[in-house]
C-alpha cells in the first residue's frame, strides 16, 4: 500500500495529463479512506492541486457528510486545507457551511485553528467573511488568549481588512486589563517626541475609532497624556472627513472635563 502510495504521488507529481486523469478516476471511492492516512492524505491533498475542475468537484463530494471528522483528524485537515485553498467556494460550499457556528470552538482546535485560517485567507465570498468575522469577534478575548485561537487572531490582525482589525483593537481595549491596555496605547503613543503613529491613525477611516475606543477606556492618567499629544494636530484634523470625529470627541471630553470642574466651557480649536 504504502508503495502504490507513492508511486501515485509521483505520477501526480510528473505524468502527463492524460496519466493524471487516468490516476485521478482511480481515487474515485477511495478518497475519504485515503484522506485520513499518514500517506494517502499526502497523494489526496497533490491530486487535488494538479486534476481538472471536474475530477475535483467528483473528488471532494466524497467528503460530504465527513468534514468535522477530517478537520479534527491529523491527516485529514490537511486535505480539508487543500480544498479551500485550489477548488472555488462554489464547489465547496459544503465544506465552508459547516463552520458556520463552530468557529470559535474550532479555532480553539489544533487542527481546526489552521483550518479556520485558509478560510479566512482564501473564501472572499463577502456572506462567508461576515459569518466567520462575526463569529470571531464576538469571543476575540477567549482566542487572543487561547493557545491555537491566538493564532487566529493574529491571522486576522496580519491578514485581515482594515476595519476587522480596528474592530479586534477596539475589543481588546473594551475587554482588556490595565496593563494590556497600557501597552497597546504606548505602542499607539510612540515615544515622547513622535506621534506619527496617533497622527496617521486619527485620519484613517477605521483607525480613528480605535483612537475613540482609547480615550473611553482609558484611566485620568492616560487620558490626559493623550489629549496632550492629540490637541498638538487639532487644527490639522478640522479639515480630514475622518479627523473630524477625534475633534468632536475631544470636545466633548473637554467639555464634560470642565462640568465637572464648574469652569465656563471654552472651545479647544478657535473658529475659521
Amino acid at each position: 500500500m504504502f508503495l502504490e502510495i507513492m508511486l501515485f504521488r509521483r505520477f501526480f507529481e510528473h505524468g502527463s495529463t492524460a496519466q493524471i486523469k487516468e490516476l485521478a478516476d482511480q481515487l474515485i471511492g477511495r478518497v475519504l479512506a485515503l484522506s485520513l492516512q499518514m500517506y494517502g492524505c499526502r497523494v489526496i491533498q497533490k491530486a487535488i492541486e494538479v486534476v481538472d475542475l471536474g475530477q475535483q468537484t467528483k473528488m471532494v463530494a466524497e467528503l460530504d457528510g465527513h468534514v468535522m471528522r477530517c478537520v479534527r483528524d491529523q491527516n485529514g485537515n490537511h486535505v480539508i486545507q487543500k480544498c479551500i485553498e485550489c477548488i472555488p467556494q462554489n464547489v465547496i460550499e459544503f465544506i465552508v457551511s459547516t463552520f458556520y457556528g463552530q468557529v470559535v470552538v474550532l479555532s480553539t482546535h489544533p487542527y481546526g485553528c489552521r483550518v479556520i485560517q485558509r478560510v479566512l485567507e482564501h473564501c472572499d465570498d463577502p456572506k462567508t467573511q461576515q459569518i466567520m468575522m462575526d463569529e470571531v469577534l464576538q469571543s476575540v478575548c477567549l482566542l487572543a488568549t487561547d493557545q491555537y485561537g491566538n493564532y487566529v487572531v493574529q491571522h486576522v490582525m496580519e491578514h485581515g481588512k482594515p476595519h476587522e482589525r480596528s474592530a479586534i483593537i477596539e475589543k481588546c481595549l473594551s475587554f482588556g486589563n490595565p496593563v494590556e491596555r497600557q501597552i497597546l496605547i504606548g505602542e499607539m503613543l510612540g515615544s515622547t517626541e513622535e506621534s506619527e503613529h496617533l497622527e496617521v491613525m486619527m485620519k484613517d477611516q477605521f483607525a480613528n475609532y480605535v483612537v475613540q475606543k482609547v480615550l473611553e477606556t482609558c484611566d485620568d492618567q492616560q487620558r490626559e497624556a493623550i489629549l496632550t499629544r492629540i490637541k498638538a494636530h487639532l487644527n490639522t484634523l478640522k479639515k480630514y472627513t475622518y479627523g473630524k470625529h477625534i475633534v468632536a470627541r475631544v470636545e466633548k471630553l473637554v467639555a464634560a472635563g470642565e462640568k465637572r470642574l464648574g469652569l465656563q466651557p471654552s472651545r479647544v480649536l478657535p473658529e475659521d
